[in-house]
Parts: C-alpha cells; structure tokens; sequence
C-alpha cells in the first residue's frame, strides 16, 4: 500500500472519526497520559500510530506527509509517525523530541490528551513538565536494549509528580523475534522498580509501534502467548486521579478595584470549594473572614470548586495582597518556616547549599536556602547522603525561609504542594520540587542559623530597630521577624 493510498483510505473514514468524538463522553473530563523513556525507543512513532489507528490525524497533517519525501517509507508504506509530532525544525533534523508535543485523540468510550515527551537526559525538565498534569504514564522500553539509567529516572520523576498508574510498553519486540522470555525479563525488572518507587498499578504489554502491533489492533497472530489487552484497551478503562481532599485553596493573583465601592480577590481556585458564607483565612496574616460574593466575568455564582477562575469578595476591608493564599477556616494549609522537599535538578550548576534562591509556587515567591540532603542512585535505586545536586539528580532537601510559608503537601495537593526554584542572578529555573511535609528544626525554631540570634518583633517595632544605625553594626548575627498572630501560632506548635 502507498502512502498515497492509505491516507485516501484514512481520509474516507472521516465520518466514522466524527461519529466516534461525538459518542465520547463530553462531559468527563479527558484522560491524560504522557510518553516517557529513554532515547530512540519509540514514543513519537508510538503516538503518531495511536493518532492514527484512531483516525486522529486530520487532512492536512495527513496530505504534508505525503508530501515529504525526505523520510522512508515503512515496510507498510506509511509515512513517518514520528513527523506527527516533531513539529520543531531541529527535532525534525535530528530524529528526536525537544519540546513536549499535546495531541488530542478519541475512541468511541472516551477522549484523551496525550504528551510526547523527550527521552535525551539534557531536556529531562520537559519531562517533568508533561508529567506533572498527567494521569497515566506510558513508559517505553527498547525490547532490545532493556531498562536504562534515563527509564529509571522517567519512572521515577514521574512517581514524584503524583502518577501512580504505568503502562510498561516494551516496544520493537518485532526486531528480536517476539522473544517472550525477554519480554518477561524487562517487565520483572521494572516491577520490582516500579515496588520500590510506591507504584502498584503496572500493565506490561509487548508491541511494535510501526507495524501497529499491540498498539489499537491485536499482534496475537505474531505474539500467540500473549493475551491481554492493546494500549487503547488500557487507556479505555484507566482512572483519573482522584480529588485531592484538602479544604478550600486560593492563592491571590490580583487585587481588582475597579471603583471605591468594590475590592474583589482574583485567582483561580487550587483545591477544594467554597461557596457564600464561608468562613475563610487570609494567610499569613491570619485575618478571618467570610465570603460576600463569587464573581467571574460574566455572572455572580452560587459556588467555585478546583479549577474555577473567579473574583472572591469578602464580607469586610481586608488587607490582601499578590502571593497570600485564602483558605478555609478549618483546614489551612502548612505554616512554617522550613518545609522537606524532593527535586530535580535542572541546570548544569545544579543546586549548592551556599547559594539563596527564589522560591515560586502558585502566585506566591519567597528567599529561600536550600540544603540538599540526600541524592538517588538511579542505578541501585538507594539514597545516598550528599550536600549538592548536580544536573538531572533527584534529590532530598531541606528549604528554609526568611519569612512564614504556607504548603500542602504534594500528595494532598499539586497545585499547593510544587513549586519552581529561581536563580536570582539569572532569573533561570533551576529546580522544581513538590512538597513533602512541613520540617522540624534542632535548634526549636525553622530557618536560624545556629550562630545567629532571633528576635521575634511586632512589625512597627521590628521596622523600627531595622532602620536603626545600630542595628547595621550586628545585622550579619541577628535574624529580626516580623511577628503577627499567624506567625506567633506557628512557632509555639514548633516549640511544643
């Protein structure tokens, strides 16, 4: 068959493609997945043969591949898959994936988004940018060559963003002759991986991505020991994560005061709902208050839950400012002044425990030091004790802060529980990390350093000392805090 011949057979089937979108449920939100692994094991050619067994692939797409006669032809006389993709002129150049690449696809039981993300190590941070909203990950293995450094560290970076569902795709089982033996070799070896990492939740499936096998059609007739489901049987009956159950999340993004009659808080909702009448916090500083009024663009709502963008006003004048969060009253997030943390490094200078960074999550950016604590051997799978962390290590840190943060842990919450670190000097990203729960200090209280003195002051006062003239001759031994109501509950829980 031509290549010519199969796109005018897959464009007559067009009707069947819309038949098949319009019976998805529209009212379930998509499933989302990524593609990981390592270098060269087949995720654009995965994708590009999903979106196309599944008459994803419009016309135009469909009429430029044929048109490009740079790439050969597969034994099937179908264009390159990969091109579906690699949309970038380097990645077309050099046969690999730079960015993440989104597509959208549907079967007749549901719909779904799909992320091609890059197997090179040095665009691992792009990795963890499709993982991090997905709910599945499907995670390629060259059947010839095994688990690699760069599969252990996919699976392990995406386990770190919350993805506890794997689709183990052993993929070119066509080029070592269907060995099943060696298909149940790599599929024990990334169980036992996937047991240390927390994940239970695996389907190893043998397939050839070019010739289709396993992918949306059956390979039984090239691999008759094998009998469970294709990836598209397996995607159809995955699970979106669940709600996190935290209480109401609303980091502010803006002030609007359109008029002296009104102050309304922007942002979109990070976790849980609320409705008129709640009461709420303003974190940091404490203030408690209840909700007036939702308002979005275009209406006054009864209720917001996650995800909602909309314009809260409260019963009463608030000082609220970019970067506060309002939650409800009776499940705040984490207040503390040190927090423990897991990251991945993502800049050749790596993290150093001698530099301050800028710490962002959500609106909110914070000074923050950082002390690595221990780094993962991806090849053992231990973690070993280490004070630095190079390009591309997943590491433990400790995060200390100048003034009170406020983190959900990851597992509770995404939105509320990652964050980015910021290299002042250049403004790069050079981190990003989730939360993993709020840190106790040996000294008692978070963030002192041991050969400096605290003072905890009332804000005029700590003003006050700090425009001093002599508090620049001991401003390199004293730490001065402002000191508010939320503040002071935070440190005596620290000192009990």
């Amino acid at each position: 068959m031509s290549v010519n011949s199969a796109i005018a057979e897959r464009i007559s089937t067009d009707v069947e493609t819309e038949s098949a979108i319009r019976t998805a449920d529209r009212n379930a939100r998509p499933l989302r997945l990524i593609t990981c692994g390592s270098v060269d094991d087949g995720k654009s050619t995965l994708i590009g043969r999903l979106l196309w067994d599944t008459k994803a692939v419009k016309d135009d797409q469909a009429e430029a591949l044929a048109r490009d006669d740079r790439h050969s032809q597969n034994e099937l006389g179908l264009p390159d898959f990969a091109l579906l993709l690699d949309g970038l002129q380097a990645e077309r150049e050099q046969g690999i994936t730079i960015d993440v690449a989104y597509r959208y696809f549907a079967t007749d039981r549901r719909s779904f988004i799909v992320a091609d993300t890059p197997g090179h190590e040095q665009y691992t941070r792009n990795m963890a940018t499709g993982a991090s909203t997905a709910d599945l990950a499907v995670l390629l293995v060259d059947a010839r060559t095994g688990i690699l450094e760069q599969t252990r560290r996919h699976a392990t970076i995406a386990t770190l963003m919350g993805i506890r569902q794997f689709v183990l795709a052993v993929n070119k089982i066509d080029l070592i002759d269907y060995d099943q033996q060696r298909f149940d070799h790599i599929a024990a070896e990334f169980r036992q991986l996937a047991l240390s990492l927390g994940v239970t939740d695996i389907k190893a499936i043998p397939m050839s991505a070019l010739l289709g096998e396993n992918v949306v059609v059956s390979g039984r007739s090239a691999m008759p020991w094998y009998d469970g489901p294709t990836l598209v049987n397996v995607l159809e009956l995955a699970t979106q994560r669940t709600a996190q159950a935290v209480g109401f999340r609303f980091p502010v993004q803006r002030v609007s005061r359109p008029n002296e009659g009104f102050r309304g808080y922007q942002g979109t909702v990070a976790g849980g709902s609320v409705k008129p009448g709640d009461s709420v916090v303003v974190l940091p500083s404490g203030t408690v208050a209840n909700v007036k009024q939702i308002v979005t663009y275009d209406l006054v709502r009864n209720a917001a839950v996650a995800g909602d963008a909309i314009t809260l006003v409260l019963d009463r004048p608030v000082d609220v400012a970019r970067g506060d969060m309002i939650a409800s009253i009776d499940a705040t997030p984490a207040l503390g002044l040190a927090f423990e943390a897991k990251l991945v490094a993502l800049t050749a200078e790596g993290i150093r425990a001698d530099k301050r960074y800028w710490l962002k999550s959500s609106s909110r950016r914070q000074r923050v030091r950082v002390e690595p604590r221990s780094m993962l051997d991806l090849k053992t799978g231990q973690w070993n004790s280490s004070d630095n962390l190079p390009l591309n290590a997943i590491g433990t840190v400790r995060l200390s802060f100048d003034e009170l943060a406020m983190f959900d842990p990851y597992e509770t919450n995404r939105n509320t529980g990652a964050f980015i670190l910021i290299d002042p000097d250049t403004n790069n990203t050079v981190a990003g990390g989730m939360i993993q729960t709020r840190a106790k200090s040996v000294d008692g209280i978070d963030g002192v350093e041991r050969n400096q003195v605290l003072l905890s002051l009332p804000q005029d006062l700590a003003n006050q000392l700090m425009a001093s003239e002599a508090f620049a001759a001991i401003r390199d031994h004293v730490e001065i805090r402002r000191l508010n109501s939320a503040r002071a509950s935070a440190i005596l829980e620290e000192l009990d």
